[in-house]
């Protein structure tokens, strides 16, 4: 015959609890209450009859004395005391004594089963009770968080009471709804945000493409005109669709994870944007340290272009750049300050949101993208954000990374350990840090 393998096994075990088990937690509570009532009662019982059936040998009989009793003629006698002139007597009595012990056990073992089943019974009623006070806050707490939809996730549960495992329940569903409520109106004002981003250049193309057509006295100069508006409108378009899917993928999260070198990566960014700060007066260093570490490079350096752009884009006439690498700690920190305009410490925190800026300037190219994309690369690569404002105005930003060791987290994850990226936490300086 052949054995079912364990595959098999767990697979009819689970069939056969599903099938015998109750679907109720109540009746499974009830039956459990029963069954340890149960078991208990007929181990005391045991308990009970085993000690009392033991018997000691011991009995007592009396004879007629025909002189004055010196002792109310009543003797004991054991087996090894009796004489040979009582063992028959002592004998027959002891046959007497076993029928009457067992008589009285065999009464005792009826009596004790009966009591038994009745306090059972009594005993399954008192634990469909319990269980039922036991699970009332959880059907309360279970009807309530099916009322509660996105249009009502405001609600919360409160649960009143002792401080105990109902109670914990219930504030951690209050807060995993709190959370939910954040997300969708994080959500929603993104979805309205990006709504009107693409809405206001939509307008405007519209009106161009619409005053060519109405203008019967348009020229070749005015047609080219509207042509290059147009198309100076659909990069803007393009640039926010970009920054809106590079969003997008940042916060799914990494599908492959490489060594790095932020030295290397800082290098070509500060290239990249080169040109542009000089043409708008501006002066770009970098001190540019080995810190490696492990991510995708194509997001890393994105990170790191987009932080250039936003230190180029809010900046003042003959101001500067700077951006560091290095090394503190077991991090891999990269560091990016800018001269410009005094920046309220209370709105630095806020700036990290989507379509957030200081000063919304129709035509600027800047959607209010760049930082939030740079928190959400820095949350995938379970890297720490930190900003603060200057005193003499501009912005430091810092991401430390993860320092690059022998193995590559991601590695150690497919070997059975636990990696977690942490979330990037903006923390918020005042005025006392230096630029």
């Amino acid at each position: 015959m052949r054995l079912p393998n364990s595959a098999h096994a767990a697979r009819f075990r689970a069939w056969a609890a599903a099938r015998l088990l109750p679907k109720r937690v109540r009746m499974r509570l009830t039956l459990l209450y029963g069954s340890l009532f149960v078991v208990s009662g007929a181990v005391l019982l045991t308990i009970t009859y085993l000690l009392v059936s033991r018997f000691n040998g011991v009995f007592f009989f009396s004879r007629e004395q025909s002189g004055p009793p010196t002792d109310d003629g009543a003797h004991m006698y054991t087996d090894g005391g009796a004489s040979a002139a009582l063992k028959g007597i002592a004998e027959a009595r002891r046959q007497q004594a076993m029928r009457q012990h067992e008589m009285e056990m065999n009464r005792l073992l009826i009596e004790s089963g009966v009591a038994l089943a009745i306090m059972s019974v009594i005993a399954i009623g008192l634990g469909w009770f319990v269980a039922g006070r036991v699970l009332r806050p959880l059907r309360t707490m279970t009807s309530t968080i099916q009322r509660i939809s996105a249009h009502n996730v405001h609600e919360r549960l409160a649960a009143e009471g002792p401080a105990d495992e109902l109670k914990d329940l219930a504030d951690t569903v209050d807060g995993l709804l709190g959370r939910l409520e954040g997300a969708l109106d994080s959500h929603k004002r993104f979805v309205a945000n990006a709504a009107h981003e693409l809405r206001t250049p939509l307008t405007v193309e519209h009106a161009l493409l619409e005053e060519s057509l109405i203008d019967r006295d348009a020229t070749v100069e005015s047609f080219r005109s509207n042509f290059e508006r147009l198309l100076v409108l659909s990069e803007q378009q393009a640039r926010l669709l970009e920054s809106l899917l590079t969003l997008s993928s940042s916060e799914r999260g990494l599908d492959r994870r490489e060594p790095l070198e932020l030295a290397e990566l800082a290098g070509k960014a500060v290239l990249g944007c080169r040109e542009r700060a000089e043409r708008r007066g501006l002066r770009v260093d970098s001190a540019t340290g080995a810190a490696g570490t492990w991510g995708d490079s194509a997001l890393v350096e994105r990170l790191m272009a987009n932080l250039l752009d936003n230190a180029i884009g809010y900046n003042v006439p003959d101001g500067w750049v700077k951006l560091v690498t290095r090394v503190e700690g077991e991090r891999a920190v990269v560091r990016v300050a800018n001269s410009g305009h005094r920046v309220p410490p209370d709105r630095v925190g806020r700036l990290f949101e989507p379509f957030q800026r200081l000063d919304r300037t129709a035509g600027d190219g800047h959607h209010g993208l760049g930082l939030s994309i740079v928190r959400s690369i820095a949350t995938a690569h379970g890297a720490t954000l930190n900003a603060h404002a200057r005193p003499r105005g501009g912005l430091v930003v810092e991401v430390a990374f993860p320092l690059r060791t022998a193995r590559c987290p991601q590695d150690r994850q497919q070997n059975g350990g636990q990696h977690r990226a942490q979330a990037a936490s903006v923390t918020i300086a005042g005025d006392s840090a230096s630029g």
